[in-house]
């Protein structure tokens, strides 16, 4: 069972809706933590993304309070889907 449910929309990187954000989902935890939404310093949750535009992913978020500092740590396991090359000159 997840416990969230999350959607991450960039529309001014021209990103309609992205399926598994990291980054998003570490800005969520430590907001949940500093602002103690879920009355506690300390948080492991399992937050579902993609599920709207059918590209499911899980994350796996953890977050605490160490010596007065917000600690966040993403996981997850991902599919490959496609594959590239960056040419840099």
């Amino acid at each position: 069972m997840n416990d969230l449910n999350v959607r991450d929309f960039a529309d001014y990187y021209g990103i309609t809706e992205d399926m598994a954000t990291g980054s998003s989902n570490g800005c969520l935890a430590a907001y949940l933590i500093k602002y103690r939404y879920l009355g506690t310093e300390k948080i492991n949750m399992h937050v579902e993304q993609g599920y709207e535009i059918n590209r499911h992913s899980l994350i796996h978020i953890q977050a605490e309070v160490i010596e007065s500092k917000i600690n966040v740590c993403i996981g997850g396991k991902i599919e490959s889907i496609a594959s590239g090359k960056w040419t840099v000159s």
